[in-house]
């Protein structure tokens, strides 16, 4: 007799399905993933997995928010350290949260390059979120100039762009963590530095510290 399967409660069985779809996304090109394999997988009904996520699109937007959500969590920063402490830790905790969940990590980047205007939501909340946690260190409750906004989002494209190719160079050619982090650093501070002195924050020498 084939041993009997574990009956999942409802969210245990929409987490279930979320990871073994974030594999596959993470794998194949958005247009090449048909879903119904991770019921296969999952050992489900497609009904049943219609039931969670009725579309694609439903279910590649919900794997992107629980990887933002995922990284957002990971990548908290402590308000009690220097600005130069958040700074490198802040970069370490995102390399280290990417390379501990390469499939997540990649689903946010390939998120990132999507025209589809739910995903781009999901990405800007992200963006939006961490944006305003690097403002936070620099400016404290003063409100940021525009130019220095448009400095630290370009800062955190770059920031996910490195953060990517060091994953997918693998660990027999990439880079250290530690080289990654600090070229990553630099970018940021030097970026800041460039900016005029009406954009440029006071607590940019604190980075240099």
């Amino acid at each position: 007799m084939a041993p009997s399967r574990t009956r999942l409660s409802p969210e245990e069985r929409r987490e279930q399905l979320l990871a073994l779809g974030a594999r596959l996304f993470a794998t194949e090109p958005y247009e090449d993933v048909h879903i119904e394999r991770v019921a296969e997988s999952a050992e489900v009904s497609r009904g049943l997995l219609y039931h969670y996520f009725p579309t694609k699109r439903a279910f590649f937007a919900a794997l992107l928010a629980r990887a933002a959500e995922q990284l957002a969590h990971d990548t908290a920063p402590d308000p009690t350290a220097t600005p130069r402490q958040q700074l490198l830790a802040g970069i370490e905790r995102y390399l280290d949260h990417c390379a501990a969940n390469p499939s997540a990590a990649r689903t946010i980047h390939r998120g990132a390059a999507s025209a589809d205007p739910e995903v781009q939501a999901i990405i800007e909340q992200s963006t939006q979120l961490h944006e305003d946690r690097i403002l936070e260190v620099l400016t404290g409750p003063e409100a940021p100039d525009d130019l220095l906004r448009m400095a630290v989002r370009s800062w955190l494209m770059l920031l996910r762009t490195a953060t990517h190719a060091w994953i997918e160079a693998g660990a027999d050619s990439a880079p250290s963590r530690d080289e990654v982090r600090d070229t990553c650093a630099g970018a940021l501070v030097g970026a800041l530095v460039a900016l005029p002195d009406r954009a440029r924050p006071a607590r940019v020498a604190d980075l240099l510290a």
